[in-house]
C-alpha cells in the first residue's frame, strides 16, 4: 500500500512537471527554420520530383524488355510480280493484284549504343537539378524568418522597457504628488508627468499591436499557433574571419552542369549503330512464296542492324551549343560567388559596429541613472524643474532600450551574415 502512494506520488509530480513544461513552450530560431521549411507549400514539390524520376527509371530500364507488335495490311496493286516466259508443260501462277497480310513481331534490343544508360543518368541529372532548384527556394525563408523572429524579439524587448519607464512615471507621479501636497511643486508639474503616463500608454498600445502581427507573420510561416510560446533569444556567439561558402545555390550549378554533361554523352549515344533480334510471324495472300497465291502462314527470324548518320550534320554546332551553355551556367556562379564575397565583409563590419557599440551601453546606463538620480534629488530639493527631470528620465530610458535595441539588431546581423553563407 506504501509503495502505490508513493508511485502515485510520483505520477502527480511527474504529471505537474510535464504541465509546466507544456505551459512555458519554447520555440528557438533553428526550430522556427525547420517548421518554416516543413509548412512551406515548395516543399511537397520533393516528393512529386521523386516520383516522377522513379517512374522515369522505370520506363528506361524496360528498353531491354522483349518488344511486341501486330500489323496488318491489304493492298491492291496496279502491277504484280510475273514471269513472261512460256515453258512447255508448266504453268507459272502469277499472284493476285489484291494482297493481304496480318504480321505479329517480336523484337529484342542486343545494343543500343549506350542510349539507355546515358537516357538514366539524364533522368537522374534533371531530377537532382529540380531538387536543387526547390532548395534554393526554400532556402529564401530563412531571411523571412530572421527578419520576423528578431523583430519578436526586438519588439518584446522594447515592451519590457516600456514597462519599466511606465513604473519609473508612476513612481515619480507619486513624489510629485507629494511635492504638491507640500507646496514644493504645483498642478502644472503634476500634469507633465500625467501627459508622459499617457504618451507611455500609447506607445505601449503601439507596441502590443506590432507585436502581435508578428506573432501572427510567424505563425503562419512555421504553420503553428504560437499562442504562450516563447521565442528563446539566441546567445551572441563570436564570428570566424574564416568562412565557407555552402550556399544550396552551388549546388543547383554543379547539378546544371551535370545536365550538361550527360547531353553531351547523349550526342555521342545518338550517332552510334542498334542491334536487335526480332521474329515475325504471319499469316497473308501470297506468304513467302509470292507464287502460292493462297492464304499460307509464314515465319522470318534474324539480327537486325540500323546505323543513323543524319545526326552528324547538327553534332558539331550540338556540341559547341553545349560548351557555351557549361560557360554560361560558370559565369552564373562566379558572378553569384562576386556578390556574396561583396556582401560578406559589409555584414562581418556590421557586426563588429554593433559589438563596439554595445561596449559602451552599459557605461551609458550607469551615467544617465546617475544623472536621473542626480534630477530626481534636485526636484525634491527645488533646484530643477519638473519637466527637466522628466526629460533625464527619459534619456535614461531611452539609453537602456538602446542596449536592446544594439544586442538584437547584432543578433539578426550575425544570422543574417549565417544566412548568407549557410
Amino acid at each position: 500500500m506504501k509503495h502505490r502512494s508513493l508511485i502515485t506520488l510520483a505520477l502527480i509530480i511527474v504529471s505537474f512537471q510535464l504541465s509546466i513544461v507544456n505551459s512555458f513552450a519554447q520555440l528557438t530560431i533553428e526550430q522556427c527554420y525547420e517548421k518554416a521549411r516543413a509548412n512551406y507549400p515548395l516543399i511537397k514539390q520533393y516528393g512529386v520530383i521523386e516520383q516522377m524520376r522513379n517512374y522515369s527509371l522505370a520506363n528506361a530500364a524496360k528498353a531491354y524488355l522483349p518488344q511486341f507488335s501486330l500489323s496488318g495490311k491489304a493492298t491492291l496493286q496496279s502491277d504484280v510480280t510475273r514471269i513472261d516466259i512460256a515453258v512447255p508443260g508448266i504453268e507459272i501462277p502469277t499472284p493476285d493484284k489484291d494482297q493481304y497480310q496480318v504480321v505479329a513481331e517480336a523484337s529484342q534490343l542486343i545494343w543500343d549504343g549506350g542510349k539507355t544508360s546515358v537516357r538514366k543518368e539524364m533522368l537522374n541529372a534533371n531530377a537532382e537539378a529540380d531538387k536543387q532548384q526547390v532548395e534554393s527556394e526554400l532556402y529564401a525563408i530563412g531571411e523571412r524568418v530572421n527578419n520576423v523572429f528578431f523583430g519578436i524579439l526586438l519588439l518584446e524587448e522594447q515592451l519590457v522597457r516600456q514597462g519599466e519607464l511606465e513604473n519609473e512615471l508612476q513612481r515619480n507621479r507619486e513624489k510629485v504628488q507629494s511635492y504638491v501636497d507640500n507646496g514644493v511643486a504645483n498642478d502644472a508639474d503634476l500634469s507633465a508627468v500625467k501627459v508622459e503616463q499617457l504618451k507611455a500608454g500609447q506607445q505601449r498600445i503601439q507596441l502590443e499591436s506590432s507585436l502581435k502581427a508578428y506573432r501572427q507573420v510567424l505563425s503562419v510561416l512555421i504553420g503553428k499557433q504560437l499562442d504562450d510560446t516563447k521565442l528563446v533569444k539566441p546567445n551572441i556567439e563570436e564570428h570566424t574571419a574564416d568562412i565557407a561558402i555552402n550556399r544550396p545555390e552551388l549546388k543547383l550549378f554543379a547539378a546544371r552542369q551535370t545536365q550538361l554533361e550527360t547531353q553531351d554523352k547523349m550526342l555521342k549515344t545518338n550517332n552510334m549503330p542498334v542491334i536487335g533480334a526480332f521474329a515475325q510471324g504471319g499469316y497473308g495472300k501470297p506468304a513467302l512464296n509470292m507464287f502460292k497465291n493462297e492464304f499460307l502462314p509464314f515465319f522470318i527470324g534474324g539480327i537486325r542492324f540500323s546505323w543513323n548518320f543524319s545526326n552528324l550534320y547538327t553534332y558539331s554546332n550540338d556540341k559547341k551549343n553545349i560548351e557555351l551553355q557549361k560557360m554560361l551556367v560558370d559565369s552564373q556562379r562566379e558572378t553569384f560567388l562576386h556578390n556574396l564575397n561583396t556582401q560578406i565583409p559589409l555584414q562581418q563590419n556590421e557586426i563588429d559596429k554593433y559589438r563596439k557599440t554595445m561596449r559602451d551601453d552599459d557605461e551609458i546606463i550607469r551615467l544617465r541613472q546617475i544623472i536621473k538620480e542626480s534630477a530626481e534629488a534636485k526636484v525634491e530639493n527645488g533646484t530643477m524643474s519638473v519637466l527637466d527631470m522628466l526629460r533625464e528620465l527619459t534619456e535614461f530610458e531611452l539609453a537602456k532600450q538602446a542596449k536592446s535595441l544594439h544586442e538584437i539588431q547584432c543578433l539578426m546581423a550575425i544570422y543574417n551574415l549565417k544566412q548568407t553563407i549557410n
